[in-house]
């Protein structure tokens, strides 16, 4: 599956923007989401390739929003990777019980999330 289109869910105007520079510049169509309930809304509606998804959001945080998006059978096929101030251990652990591919801890390197997309091509 090649990874055209990308959701990216953050609270942070300054993390989306830099997420939306970083993977632009690199040819991929960004569509951004700032809440978990527009993520789930706009992962059905926009059909992305992968989704980038932070945890602490106002509302539905990212760990509820990964959970309701990998376990409806319209979404469960999009990958979803973890971008969260949230490091330690258990943090993660739980990302990845809620169905996420993988995870970074922010400030993310653009290299090393380059270079995890590039593995579901």
């Amino acid at each position: 599956m090649a990874v055209r289109k990308i959701l990216v869910v953050d609270d942070s105007p300054t993390d989306r923007q830099f997420m939306l520079e970083t993977l632009a510049k690199k040819g991929y169509q960004v569509v951004v989401a700032d809440n978990g309930e527009d993520a789930i809304v706009k992962a059905k509606s926009e059909k992305p390739d992968l989704i980038l998804m932070d945890v602490v959001m106002p509302g539905i945080n990212g760990y509820q929003a990964t959970r309701a998006i990998t376990r409806d059978d319209a979404t469960k096929h999009i990958p979803v990777i973890m971008c969260t101030s949230k490091n330690a251990d258990t943090d993660k652990i739980w990302g990845m019980r809620q169905g996420a591919l993988d995870y970074l801890v922010k400030p993310v390197d653009p290299q090393q999330l380059l270079a995890k997309i590039a593995t579901l091509n």
